[in-house]
């Protein structure tokens, strides 16, 4: 299982780091870095994080 994230396709607003703050952290515009994969305790927070994103940078690979 991985979240991969398509830096280009960020556009900062933020929306993948309320459901998955362990896993992805903001800086300070808003554009998204993966911080840490998920065990399978955080599958469901990584979905979410990739539903969230209006602009589909975030996948989630099971």
């Amino acid at each position: 299982m991985k979240l991969l994230l398509d830096a280009t396709r960020c556009q900062g607003y933020g929306l993948c780091h309320e459901p998955a703050p362990d896993l992805i952290d903001l800086d300070e515009w808003g554009y998204a870095t993966v911080v840490a994969q998920p065990g399978s305790g955080a599958a469901e927070a990584a979905a979410s994080a990739a539903a969230a994103c209006p602009n589909s940078a975030l996948k989630w690979e099971r």
